[in-house]
Formats: C-alpha cells, sequence, structure tokens
C-alpha cells in the first residue's frame, strides 16, 4: 500500500471512526477499567475463508461520489515558497500531494475542483486556511493546480464540489 493509499485511510477513518456505535471517547488511561468491567466471555471462531466486504473495481478511489455544490469563484495554487511550512492543521505543506486551503470547510473535508475552461477535476484535502488574496475561494497545492490545468495561468474560475466520506 502506498503512502498516499495510507493518508486516504487515515483521513477517511478519522471521519468515520467517531461515528461508529459503540465508538467512545474514553481516555487510554480508563480503556483497561473499562474491558475489566465489560467481562471477557469467551472467543469468536474467524471463519474458514474470505468474506468479501465489498466490490469496487482496482482503481475506484471514491473519487466519482457526488457531493454538495459549493458553487463557482477563483482559484490559485501556492507552491515552492511554502513547501514545508507548517499549514493551520498542524501539518507540513507538500506541494507535490492533492491539498488545498479554504477559509471554513474543516480540515481533512475532500473536495471536487473543477476547472471552468477545460472541465478537468481533481479531488484535494483541505489542510489549511486561506485563500487570503482578493476575492478567491480556494488556494491548490502545485500537484491539484497542475492536474487541472492551472499552473500556466496562476489562478482560473473553478467549480467545488463537496465530497461526502
Amino acid at each position: 500500500m502506498s503512502t498516499k493509499q495510507l493518508r486516504r485511510l487515515a483521513v477517511v477513518l478519522a471521519i468515520i471512526l467517531p461515528s461508529v456505535p459503540g465508538h467512545t471517547e474514553t481516555p487510554a488511561v480508563d480503556a483497561p477499567q473499562a474491558v475489566a468491567a465489560q467481562g471477557i466471555t469467551g472467543t469468536q471462531q474467524l471463519p474458514d475463508q474470505a468474506v468479501p466486504v465489498a466490490t469496487a473495481s482496482a482503481t475506484d478511489d471514491g473519487d466519482d461520489v457526488s457531493g454538495t455544490d459549493l458553487g463557482t469563484g477563483t482559484a490559485s495554487f501556492y507552491g515552492r515558497k511554502f513547501n514545508g511550512r507548517m499549514t493551520a492543521s498542524g501539518e507540513r505543506f507538500d506541494m507535490t500531494e492533492l491539498t488545498a486551503a479554504h477559509r471554513s470547510l474543516p480540515f481533512g473535508s475532500r473536495v471536487r475542483v473543477t476547472n471552468v475552461a477545460n472541465g478537468e477535476s481533481v479531488v484535494v484535502r483541505i489542510n489549511d486556511r486561506g485563500p487570503y488574496h482578493g476575492n478567491r475561494v480556494i488556494d491548490l497545492s502545485r500537484a491539484a493546480a497542475t492536474e487541472i490545468g492551472l499552473v500556466g495561468r496562476g489562478s482560473g474560475k473553478v467549480d467545488l464540489e463537496l465530497l461526502g466520506s
């Protein structure tokens, strides 16, 4: 599994895990007492054969999922000057990752960004705040801007769509 796939999995789990029934916010120091209070009453048999969890294409990364329309606006990108600096989410900015800055969306949100001029789209993960320039609605990493053909122009009109988890 590649680093990129592991990161995507970590983001998905971070979004899904708090909503899973039975998931508690019990601190780790209380976990042994909680287990002891429940008691362990036996073991569970594992099946003899693998059971498929879901059917998905090997190339299916969930990017074709429809989402909530966030409207149209101007996107720009940031790259070399900011590469390696801390983002508002606390992670280091990596201009080669498919990430973006947005003023209000929660960190970890996935947004499909479509270049209106050529129809190219990319799914980015929000990990920073901004943009703080003019009327721009999103700042893309250099990698994301390259995917949709914005690097040459520096900015362009885009459609934004918030994707579900």
